[in-house]
């Protein structure tokens, strides 16, 4: 696994060995990246459930001006501040380390997000819960989005809180949700 593109191009990334993670394939991260590579630059990213942190880490390399990455377990937490300095990007990029509910609720007086990565562990019941905290917790701006990786045979309502299911993809097993909020 490697940063893509931008300033940390062809970095190798760190990932934790073993069943409990599955970090997000080159292939996915670029398809992702090919969607909404006009909506990063200079705008707040968040990454819930980072991992290893890849993308998040993707999103700064290509310019976003601040990407919070968040991540609750520790052995987890140590390969992303691995890969941070593997990229040179610190001065963009801060780690919490803290459960998603936890570290959300701790942000919720902050300026909102532009982008929302969910990489959550599959079947686990996040992903609704996590998108209605966001939305009750105004973390995501009002033009912004929530993109969820998920297993490709789960699948989520079309609208959850203020957000509407804009576009899906599907990459083999993975598949690609992506939200946005709604002006209705």
């Amino acid at each position: 696994m490697r940063v893509i593109s931008g300033k940390a191009r062809g970095t190798k990334l760190d990932t934790i060995e073993g069943d409990n993670t599955r970090p997000t394939t080159d292939r996915v991260k670029e398809n992702i990246f090919n969607l909404i590579q006009f909506e990063i630059v200079d705008e707040r990213i968040l990454d819930l459930f980072s991992g290893s942190g890849a993308l998040g880490l993707e999103a700064a390399s290509r310019g976003a001006s601040e990407v919070v990455l968040v991540e609750a377990h520790n052995k987890c937490a140590a390969v992303i501040r691995k890969n941070i300095e593997k990229t040179n990007l610190a001065s963009q990029v801060k780690l919490v380390v803290s459960q998603v509910d936890r570290a959300l609720s701790a942000m919720a007086k902050e300026a909102p997000f532009h982008v929302v990565f969910m990489d959550p562990p599959y079947d686990k019941g996040f992903v609704m819960p996590t998108i209605e905290s966001l939305d009750a917790l105004g973390l995501v701006d009002d033009s912004g989005m929530i993109i969820v990786e998920h297993k490709a045979q789960t699948s989520y309502p079309d609208v959850i809180g203020a957000f509407k299911l804009g576009k899906y993809k599907k990459y083999g097993n993975t598949a690609i949700s992506i939200y946005r909020r709604t002006t209705e």
